[in-house]
């Protein structure tokens, strides 16, 4: 028997208790236990969200793993001084950048539409544009990845960009967008380690029906 449209919807809808795990029951963390993350895990998460949808399908998130810890230190010279301390004890930091360059591989993401790789390269100040809007949509997409993978995230945009590029992105010349600590749980001997959460909108509040 074939199956109608609905079915085939209600059948691809996922449960309440993993959509809960991604949103409602998830919480940014600050500081997480000392239980080491892999960075296969990281690895795992990024080759979920890629295929969700960007901008002519540019892809413009690039990734910088920190785990060592002169590298960890370099880092966190540039972020405020609240994300600081944070930073240093979290198992894994990932600084989430964009690429400005990535009109480059438009041949190979978008191969349907030709001339794209041509068409953008003198739009420098578009190109800057489109990669950072794309890169934070595609940061949205890692933090539920890594969620979806059973860590904790703990984003953050206090930071100094252009220290961050000097000091991680000078030989591929990415762009900082945000720093993300990731860890497998919250600390439960810190106070601060998930703050309580705020007020959220409701649909009514955020939207409009035309």
């Amino acid at each position: 028997m074939t199956s109608t449209s609905t079915e085939t919807a209600e059948t691809a809808v996922m449960d309440r208790a993993a959509l809960d795990r991604l949103f409602a029951q998830a919480h940014t963390t600050n500081h997480f236990t000392d239980e080491p993350v892999d960075v296969d895990v990281v690895r795992r998460a990024y080759e979920d969200l890629r295929w969700a949808p960007t901008a002519f399908n540019n892809q413009p998130l690039r990734l910088t793993i920190v785990s060592g810890e002169e590298s960890r230190r370099t880092v966190v010279e540039h972020l405020m001084g609240g994300n600081q301390e944070k930073t240093l004890a979290a198992p894994l930091t990932v600084v989430a950048a964009y690429d400005p360059e990535w009109h480059e591989h438009m041949p190979f993401l978008t191969p349907g539409m030709p001339g794209l790789k041509e068409n953008f390269a003198g739009q420098e100040e578009a190109r800057h544009s489109m990669a950072r809007d794309n890169a934070f949509i595609q940061l949205g997409y890692l933090l539920l990845a890594l969620r979806s993978h059973g860590l904790q995230v703990g984003p953050m945009t206090g930071l100094d960009p252009a220290g961050l590029d000097t000091a991680v992105h000078t030989e591929n010349g990415w762009k900082t967008i945000a720093v993300v600590n990731v860890g497998h749980a919250a600390h439960p001997e810190h106070d601060d380690a998930q703050r309580p959460r705020g007020g959220r909108f409701a649909f009514e509040q955020a939207s409009q029906v035309l």
